[in-house]
């Protein structure tokens, strides 16, 4: 339920800068705003004033702004204060806003309250925290059409073709004594195959705006001296891993978050993936591959100079091959004549032979999604969610060609329902809520 108390927030990043803003919100947000400014304060005007610390000394001037509910972000009344950006000043601001009666602010109570009050879902407020931490200009595009509703509008039409779904199969139930068979003689089995069919769908492109909020996974995987930290630093820019001619050098697992065509990119270069007697290697060859397991999309380097081994075999059999990449390396010392590859690419970070093909291989499917600006924010926890009703869904189409359990078909439809809520908040538990709100920037 929406909290009584007013809370107050800097909403500005820390930091000196020639404004900052303080935010109020609350049934007491105007008498407050009123009583720091010593004065009136009207609706939908900006409004200059000055404001008062306790003994009526002038803390600053500035701009005050009043929005009336439910005509504000939060739905609640909101005041907001525009004064100058020294720490100092807000602060002492801030103090005096609390003295007022105010209460400090959680992280992301603004935006948990306009949740609570109805004006935007869980994908929308989630979308807002996405917008402001997006690391690109496709996850800033994307969070925005999120929060615009493009997600929760396609989420909304798979719970009502469900409902309809549910509705017709609880009738048949409820009719199950006369003599017309309504299971049998509609046309369930294609409704449910089409209602299959828009959950992958919305899957497919919650993946991809997963993959735009946390990051494409990028695990650069290989023996000894393949060229791994060659090319992480190529594609970071700057020598982020030593580069030596000493095999072994990476022991550890070395991360890099960069942005490739605007998808943003988090790159690991690994230890190099060989038998070893020594411990701390041997524990960075471990960590390699609990990366490799969890990458999106593993780049597999091949040494051009020394060529393709049975020990390149053997790794490439425990890999993956839906997210294996093979890239045979230091193309510039490999023999003229040697036969390529098909399936493979071959650069060279020496001279940039074949580096755009690789980044276009890395990039491509993801942002050629994006192209269509239809593209919306999504998080891991949307995508299980979806993964949860899908299954649901797939057990409802398995009973009715089995079957034709009507109990048991609306039990399935309306677990995946209530899956398809959890995504926008019709349905969730305080729990999901303090921690969604809780990884929200202070004021906001």
């Amino acid at each position: 339920m929406p909290s009584h108390e007013t809370i107050a927030a800097i909403a500005t990043p820390p930091g000196t800068g020639g404004i900052g803003i303080l935010r109020l919100s609350g049934s007491r947000a105007l008498a407050i705003g009123e009583a720091i400014s010593a004065s009136k304060i009207k609706p939908g005007l900006i409004q200059f004033r000055q404001f008062f610390d306790a003994d009526g000394a002038v803390l600053d001037h500035g701009l005050c702004l009043y929005f009336k509910a439910p005509h504000s972000f939060s739905g609640e009344d909101c005041v907001e204060i525009q004064a100058h950006g020294g720490p100092i000043v807000l602060d002492m601001l801030l103090e005096r806003l609390c003295e007022l009666g105010a209460q400090l602010a959680r992280a992301g109570e603004f935006s948990e309250r306009a949740f609570l009050n109805g004006k935007l879902d869980l994908t929308q407020a989630e979308a807002i925290a996405d917008l402001i931490e997006s690391g690109s200009r496709a996850a800033t595009r994307a969070a925005m059409r999120s929060l615009q509703g493009r997600f929760s509008q396609q989420v909304h039409s798979l719970i009502d073709e469900i409902i309809n779904l549910r509705a017709h199969i609880e009738a048949a139930l409820d009719f199950a004594e006369e003599e017309i068979d309504f299971l049998n003689s509609s046309d369930i089995s294609q409704r449910l195959e089409d209602c299959g069919h828009h959950l992958q769908q919305l899957l497919e492109q919650a993946e991809h705006g997963r993959t735009l909020q946390e990051g494409l996974s990028v695990t650069l995987a290989g023996l000894p001296n393949a060229g791994k930290s060659s090319l992480l630093n190529y594609l970071a820019g700057y020598e982020a891993a030593i580069v030596t001619e000493i095999e072994g050098t990476t022991r550890d697992v070395l991360r890099e978050h960069i942005s490739l065509k605007g998808i943003p990119l988090k790159i690991t270069d690994t230890a190099g993936l060989r038998e070893s007697e020594n411990p701390v290697e041997r524990e960075g060859v471990r960590r390699a591959w609990e990366t490799i397991s969890q990458a999106d999309v593993v780049i597999y380097l091949i040494d051009s100079s020394k060529g393709f081994s049975p020990a390149d075999q053997k790794i490439i059999d425990e890999l993956e091959s839906d997210n294996l990449q093979l890239v045979f390396s230091k193309c510039d010392l490999a023999e003229p004549n040697r036969q390529a590859d098909p399936q493979a690419l071959y650069i060279s970070t020496l001279d940039g032979t074949g580096m755009e093909q690789l980044i276009e291989r890395i990039t491509g499917n993801v942002s050629d999604y994006n192209q269509d600006n239809q593209a919306f924010m999504a998080r891991r926890r949307h995508v299980d969610a979806l993964l949860r009703a899908q299954k649901a869904v797939l057990q409802a189409t398995q009973i009715f060609a089995s079957s034709r359990s009507g109990e048991l078909m609306a039990e399935d439809l309306r677990q995946a329902q209530g899956f398809l809520n959890e995504i926008t908040g019709e349905f969730t538990t305080e729990d999901l809520l303090g921690k969604i709100f809780s990884s929200f920037c202070i004021g906001k």
